[in-house]
């Protein structure tokens, strides 16, 4: 399995190339940004894109989702609770102060249970609300990795203070979904360092509260 991740855009999102070496196809996870550096390591590995997945409707998680899909072909999946965040575009770039890009609808509905990924890298989506009402994870059992988008940190959770988020709603996500997991499942958050279910099992300070 090829994985590339990207530190992408002013917030620095945590974009993943998730790609398998015989057949050259591939996944891209929160292309929010930097379409070039994106492009550069798929054409590095000789990887056509399958499948662009939005964890939500945040601008440092989507923005570059458009122009990939235009580029690629490749249909967007993002959950459709996020339609409203999406449509708010202008008013998300005015917040960081960068140019509004352009957004589509997703092609396919990121619902709870769906199956995503590659025939070799299988996934599927879990339902996470809380961050944002559309929030999602991505598990990859075989491969015991979760990406988590902004739902789980290091150390932390996503923050709750923005449209669409939810105190209660991501406390129980995370005793729900993420706390049920195996301890050794790799955790990819949306923004900053890798760490494991069982890391965050044993210090995050929100996870101990559960």
């Amino acid at each position: 399995m090829i994985h590339e991740i990207l530190a992408v855009g002013p917030l620095q999102c945590n974009c993943s190339i998730l790609g398998d070496e015989t057949t050259h196809e591939a996944i891209v996870v929160d292309p929010g940004a930097e379409l070039k550096r994106i492009l550069a390591v798929l054409a590095q590995h000789q990887l056509t894109v399958k499948q662009i997945i939005i964890t939500h409707a945040h601008i440092d998680h989507v923005a570059g989702a458009a122009k990939l899909r235009e580029l690629t072909g490749a249909p967007i999946y993002l959950n459709q609770l996020d339609l409203p965040l999406l449509k708010m575009m202008e008013m998300q770039a005015g917040w960081l102060g960068i140019p509004t890009p352009e957004t589509v609808p997703p092609d396919v509905d990121a619902v709870e249970g769906l199956k995503i990924g590659l025939e070799a890298l299988p996934g599927e989506v879990m339902h996470t609300p809380g961050h944002t009402e559309g929030s999602i994870c991505l598990l990859f059992p075989q491969q015991k990795l979760l990406l988590a988008g902004d739902t789980l940190f290091a150390g932390s959770i996503g923050r709750t203070d923005l449209p669409g988020g939810d105190k209660q709603k991501i406390m129980q996500s995370l005793a729900g979904r993420i706390l049920p997991l195996e301890d050794e499942i790799r955790v990819i958050a949306g923004h900053g360092p890798e760490t494991t279910i069982g890391e965050e099992r044993q210090s995050n300070p929100f996870l101990l509260q559960l």
